[in-house]
């Protein structure tokens, strides 16, 4: 079976930050999303992002969803570079937590910007970098619409297990 070109590229700046993404991972697989991992560090390997983010439309790629902690760089970099949408995964890691790399990321200067989501967020950004695909491709709104009713009926059934305290009736949920 052939394998299908990437759609997504995750771009990180450390190998550490694979486990960290582990979600976003899963999530891209259980969708069967093709996508592509690699590490690339704004300020270590400045032209190795440039040169990603230049190529990545003629590669195919669509989306490009990049993590990054403390001063993070890297989104805005690539997003200088390429005019495809580019998410930002705000990593909680140094002494603000991810504070600063959420503040970089969601205040990109007016013409380079930065989808943002929250700090360590990694399903969000996938789940978003799906919804963006789904505007050329309807089997990817089919696959969200497929995930969230599974997260849906993962909470009812969390509800209907609830037996040590009072709940509320099932009809308070009814349309």
């Amino acid at each position: 079976m052939a394998m299908q070109k990437p759609l997504i590229g995750i771009v990180m700046g450390s190998n550490s930050d694979a486990e960290r993404l582990k979600g976003a991972f899963e999530v891209l697989k259980e969708l069967e999303v093709p996508f592509e991992v690699t590490i690339a560090s704004a300020h270590r390997t400045p032209k190795d992002v440039a040169n990603y983010a230049k190529k990545a439309k003629d590669r195919g790629i669509k989306v490009i969803i990049a993590a990054a902690g403390l001063s993070a760089a890297l989104p805005g970099v690539l997003a200088a570079h390429t005019t495809l949408p580019v998410i930002g995964i705000p990593l909680e890691v140094g002494p603000l937590k991810g504070m600063d790399a959420l503040l970089a990321m969601a205040q990109m200067p007016p013409g380079i910007p930065v989808a943002t989501v929250g700090i360590g967020q990694a399903i969000n950004a996938a789940l978003l970098a799906v919804q963006i695909l789904s505007l050329q491709d309807p089997s990817c709104s089919k696959k969200t619409a497929q995930y969230r009713e599974k997260a849906s009926k993962k909470v009812s059934t969390a509800r209907d297990a609830l037996t040590e305290l009072p709940k509320a009736p099932p009809e308070a949920f009814l349309d």
